[in-house]
């Protein structure tokens, strides 16, 4: 790497997005966002939990409070509003970057409303509303991989709704994301339904998987298990790569392909690190392939920028030693396919609490505005 050289554009050339794991009003309005833009980031990836932690700090969307509450407007209306209108505005931030990829990233994601996760008919409307809402091309609408959220998944992608597939932590279920997503572009392909704008990513989670099995490494109490530690996560996404591969090698991809259609890229989520004993770009560095892309919360972007250590590709032929890793831990009793299990509905239980500090987080701001009156009722 040159002196000219940044991690962020080190990244970039090994063929990596990076992409910012954030996004509130006052960060578009002041202009970060299109700073972190100029730095090299190419993506934004939102859940309720930011829009919780956005709309709790300062005055950003006080204005839009009062019109709201003027216009009568209800809470889960408001805060379809607010979150689409902030998203809108971060897409066409990020409408240069769009155009000059030719549509494979400056794509921005919003989240269904996650306690939809297990209806499977409520999911697919509630992505149809937010694409309507937004009406921007370079829009991914996250969708949970639940067992019910891949039938949604599917229906979406075969309307043309671009789908950033969210809270996958095990080999299994990618795969059958995977098979969702070949699903939607065949279904689409035969309505006649152009496969070049339809974009995906698939976001698989990377550190809780270690903040989940490094505790019950450390309760075994063994040289074995200690040497284990900080090794499952990095392994488990190493092997989803080649997952990604056998399906993107086959049939059924390569005639999707012909057609025009582009890959679902593998995107690591949860890439901040929990344990302060890890280095804190460990799940960027270790990471590193061409065609995915990483998003990071700001504080871990800040710390790649300044001091990753990107060193070409570290996940291309891992595959074999990932399995030996994820198979010693299995023979120490733990089932990495019961934690990612828990993982998956933990997930889902933050987003949902989440959206539910939300929700109150919008109707308390809706009563201040609407004046004492309304409030103290």
């Amino acid at each position: 790497m040159t002196s000219s050289t940044t991690p962020l554009h080190a990244l970039r050339d090994a063929g990596v997005a990076v992409w910012l794991d954030d996004l509130s009003r006052q960060r578009i309005a002041s202009g970060g966002l299109a700073d972190l833009v100029a730095r090299g980031v190419v993506g934004v990836t939102t859940n309720p939990t930011i829009f919780a932690s956005a709309l709790s700090k300062g005055d950003a969307y006080d204005a839009q409070l009062r019109a709201l509450a003027v216009d009568g407007a209800a809470v889960e209306e408001a805060v379809l509003r607010i979150t689409t209108d902030d998203v809108r505005d971060a897409c066409d931030v990020l409408r240069p970057v769009y155009d000059a990829t030719d549509g494979v990233d400056g794509r921005v994601s919003i989240e269904v409303d996650p306690r939809l996760a297990r209806d499977t008919a409520a999911t697919i409307a509630s992505a149809e509303t937010l694409w309507s809402e937004i009406e921007r091309p370079n829009l991914f609408v996250k969708i949970p991989a639940t067992v019910e959220g891949l039938a949604a998944i599917t229906a979406a992608l075969a309307q043309g709704i671009s789908v950033n597939v969210t809270l996958i932590f095990s080999l299994q279920r990618y795969r059958a994301v995977l098979d969702a997503f070949v699903d939607g572009l065949e279904q689409a392909r035969a309505a006649g339904i152009d496969l070049a704008p339809i974009a995906s990513v698939a976001s698989f989670f990377v550190s809780r998987v270690d903040a989940a099995i490094d505790p019950m490494l450390d309760a075994l109490g063994t040289d074995e298990a200690a040497a284990l530690r900080g090794t499952a996560a990095i392994a488990n996404a190493r092997l989803a790569w080649g997952v990604y591969q056998d399906v993107v090698t086959g049939e059924r991809w390569q005639a999707l392909a012909a057609a025009g259609a582009r890959p679902q890229r593998p995107l690591w989520a949860s890439t901040g690190v929990k344990d302060p004993a890890y280095p804190d770009t460990r799940y960027v560095d270790e990471l590193v392939v061409a065609g995915t892309v990483n998003t990071m919360p700001e504080k871990t972007l800040d710390a790649v920028a300044d001091h990753g250590d990107v060193h070409g590709d570290t996940v291309t032929g891992t595959q074999e030693a990932s399995a030996a890793l994820l198979d010693r831990i299995e023979a120490l009793g733990i089932s990495v396919d019961d934690v990612t299990e828990q993982l998956e509905v933990e997930g889902l239980r933050k987003f949902e609490a989440s959206w539910t500090e939300l929700l109150a987080t919008v109707e308390a701001g809706l009563a201040q505005a609407a004046g004492p009156d309304e409030a103290s009722r």
